[in-house]
């Protein structure tokens, strides 16, 4: 990012919130301030005029970006330590190093705006709303997980907030998405749906599908591909004829993003709802990097290098860039923002020891959630023999 401009506007209303008792002591930040700061790189814009690389923002807006970006990093660290004491089973997919989409995104939406994304999906679930303990009792398996234990790593969902879920089936979300926008379009109702799916998802027919009736009947999709660059073990450029998927539209306008640069990302998705809302979808290249790899069976070292992630990690990484900013612009402090980090360390572990306590589903929960209510449950045995069983 580069270096801002300072201007002073009397449209902010916002009562900003120091990160301590003491920077509110010493370093009183004004409500009416606000930062002007350029993007690290321009947009890229296919079909479509590209956004300004100046971006507003406010003191409070980095301060809170800074604080949900380590809260994810840390949640994101302790759902690996987790796994590897088995405490979380099944599939896991950690979304460290891609803060910057699900926190630019919010910054650039409200929570009548609908998002729907594949599995890698429990920042964007807190990014929306959700808490710590929802978050690792559905990692675990616990009743008080967002979706009551059932649904694991894979299917967050948080439909009173917008968030309609992870998918687990690669790229099956894109045509819901677009259902969504459908509905929202039907409804008159002036909001957008995010629709987000992996570089690796890219290339299956139902997106194109699903974009095609978008286009045809201006919805208001937004389809989000957070290319980090790697589908499971396999490099973009191996599985993608054009990796420019920004692109891969065609005829539906595209745009690329630098995907670590957190305002970059709040300011294209804000230009994508305007444009949507207008004109019908638009595709967002979002070029990210996760640091982990696919997921937690995959140890990511296989098929790149160490220099390759640790470069990544230097150059590049969303939460210390903003460090970087709050520090430039003398909003915060060095032992500011590590009381930052041990808060959120606290927070998660103070969430996972809640987590813990909640029970286990009762095995009646097992036919839960399939049929609607009232309609009982159809289960079939090894010997085929029907068994029916209504629930109360």
């Amino acid at each position: 990012m580069a270096l801002s401009r300072i201007a002073s506007s009397s449209s902010s209303s916002s009562i900003l919130k120091p990160i301590s008792a003491a920077l509110s002591l010493r370093r009183p930040l004004s409500s009416d301030t606000t930062l002007t700061i350029e993007t690290s790189i321009p947009f890229t814009a296919h079909n479509c005029d590209a956004p300004s690389r100046a971006v507003e923002t406010s003191p409070a807006e980095l301060l809170k970006f800074y604080r949900d970006m380590a809260l994810m990093r840390r949640m994101e660290i302790a759902s690996d330590s987790l796994y590897k004491s088995k405490l979380i089973r099944g599939f896991c997919h950690l979304y460290d190093g891609q803060e910057a989409v699900a926190i630019g995104m919010e910054a650039a939406t409200n929570r009548k705006d609908c998002i729907i994304t594949a599995y890698r999906d429990h920042c964007t679930f807190l990014g929306r709303g959700g808490d710590l303990v929802q978050v690792f009792s559905e990692l675990m398996g616990r009743q008080g997980g967002c979706s009551k234990g059932k649904g694991g790593s894979m299917h967050f969902y948080k439909k009173d907030s917008g968030f309609y879920g992870g998918h687990g089936i690669v790229g099956a979300q894109v045509p819901l998405g677009c259902g969504l926008a459908f509905a929202q379009k039907y409804s008159k109702d002036e909001n957008v749906t995010f629709a987000l799916y992996g570089d690796g998802a890219a290339n299956q027919g139902q997106l194109f599908e699903a974009l095609n009736i978008a286009a045809l009947w201006d919805l208001p999709a937004i389809l989000v591909c957070e290319n980090n660059h790697y589908g499971m073990g396999t490099a973009e450029w191996r599985a993608a004829k054009s990796p420019a998927y920004y692109k891969r539209g065609d005829y539906v306008p595209g745009l690329k993003v630098d995907g670590m640069d957190v305002l970059a990302v709040k300011q294209a998705c804000k230009f994508a709802k305007e444009h949507a809302l207008k004109n019908g979808p638009l595709i967002l290249e979002m070029d990210t990097y996760r640091y982990h790899g696919h997921s937690m069976s995959d140890p990511g070292s296989t098929y790149r290098t160490r220099d390759e992630i640790s470069g990544v990690r230097q150059e590049r990484d969303p939460i210390e860039r903003i460090k970087k900013l709050l520090l430039s612009h003398d909003i915060a402090t060095e032992k500011e923002l590590k009381d930052t980090e041990k808060e959120a360390r606290k927070q998660v572990d103070e969430a996972i020891a809640k987590a813990k306590e909640s029970p286990v589903p009762d095995p009646s929960e097992l036919f839960t959630n399939i049929y609607v209510k009232g309609y009982g449950v159809e289960s079939f045995g090894a010997d085929r023999k029907e068994v029916r069983a209504t629930l109360p």
